[in-house]
């Protein structure tokens, strides 16, 4: 089953992704059972109308379950291009595999008893479920890091099959920040003041400056009117998917846009967008912490973004405008030595 699992694929020249992967299983399988609870759990917001702290009482399953059918997918991908420590990320994937089952049923069972299962420590059995989840969660973390150390690290030609230049940073810089994000987590479980000074079952929260449970935006259900940690730790995770699929677009393009086809054209393009990607991160944890709701940034905020967004835009024109100068230079270079070789031909003539 592990030699099955755990092989290595093939990996194509630069600029084209690999020929075939050899996905995780056990977490293809968790992925599966998420897409069912998925489908299960848009039906109970149809037919259920009971909510909890403000939202339909199905919203947290659907979102949990949507969210892990997305991690389980990326994460079954990116076991299967580990070449050194191939049995470690097995494990640590298997792991996930069973702790991400362990927090759905937590998470399902806690709407089907109409309560809530994050922060709830209302009852003895109550805090023995929060206690579960949290160690299941600290579990898959540490998991999620050892698989990144392996995609990093691991020897001279790193620990991975993982193709060009552009695709490896995208990947590596991908599971980094995405490890971050998840420890973002950590800033949640703590009781606020407000918790201390009226305990009322609950320690640890998501919004700041106000108490959870107001109002939201639609199915995600962060904050409109207060900061929400949520925010941070949704963008954060999800770079494991979105940063390798900017390298994947880029090597798409090229095929069309002779002007990408350059590996440190992508290569400089990628840590760009990494390096917006991680000001936004980082502009978005503070923006919570603040208390500044998503939907009404301050002047700060925006003056913020605006000139992240503007010098990474400014730096790929440069790479883009380089790559095209380069190009240039290398056809005059193929020019000139091409014509002396002409004349000489003429001349034998």
């Amino acid at each position: 089953m592990f030699r099955t699992s755990t092989s290595t694929a093939a990996t194509s020249q630069s600029g084209e992704l690999p020929a075939s992967v050899a996905w995780h299983r056990p977490l293809l399988a968790v992925a599966a059972a998420m897409a069912v609870l998925a489908i299960v759990s848009s039906i109970g917001l149809v037919v259920d109308h009971r909510e909890v702290t403000g939202l339909p009482l199905w919203t947290k399953p659907l979102k949990f379950a949507l969210s892990i059918v997305i991690y389980s997918v990326t994460l079954a991908w990116l076991i299967g291009l580990v070449r050194r420590g191939r049995r470690l990320a097995w494990w640590a994937g298997t792991i996930s595999a069973v702790l991400l089952l362990v927090e759905m049923v937590a998470i399902v069972g806690a709407a089907a008893g109409d309560t809530t299962s994050h922060f709830n420590v209302s009852t003895s059995f109550q805090a023995a479920i929060w206690g579960i989840m949290a160690v299941s969660i600290v579990t898959v973390w540490f998991a999620a890091m050892v698989v990144a150390a392996l995609l990093v690290f691991g020897g001279r030609h790193g620990g991975a099959a993982l193709g060009d230049r552009a695709r490896t940073v995208a990947i590596r810089s991908g599971i980094v920040i995405a490890v971050i994000g998840m420890g973002l987590a950590f800033l949640m479980t703590s009781p606020t003041a407000a918790q201390l000074d009226n305990f009322q079952g609950i320690a640890g929260a998501h919004t700041v400056g106000l108490a959870d449970g107001g109002p939201g935006i639609p199915v995600l259900g962060w904050s409109t009117v207060a900061g929400d940690l949520r925010i941070p730790h949704f963008v954060g995770m999800h770079a494991l998917q979105l940063i390798p699929l900017a390298a994947v677009v880029l090597e798409l393009l090229m095929k069309r846009m002779p002007i990408l086809r350059p590996e440190r054209t992508r290569v400089a393009i990628v840590i760009t967008f990494t390096a917006l990607y991680s000001g936004i991160l980082l502009l978005l944890t503070w923006q919570a912490l603040a208390g500044e709701s998503i939907v009404r940034p301050s002047a700060l905020t925006i003056i913020v973004a605006t000139i992240l967004y503007l010098s990474a835009a400014f730096a790929i024109t440069m790479f883009l405008a380089l790559g095209v100068r380069g190009r240039a230079q290398r056809g005059q270079k193929a020019l000139s030595i091409a014509e002396p070789a002409n004349s000489r031909s003429a001349g034998v003539l």
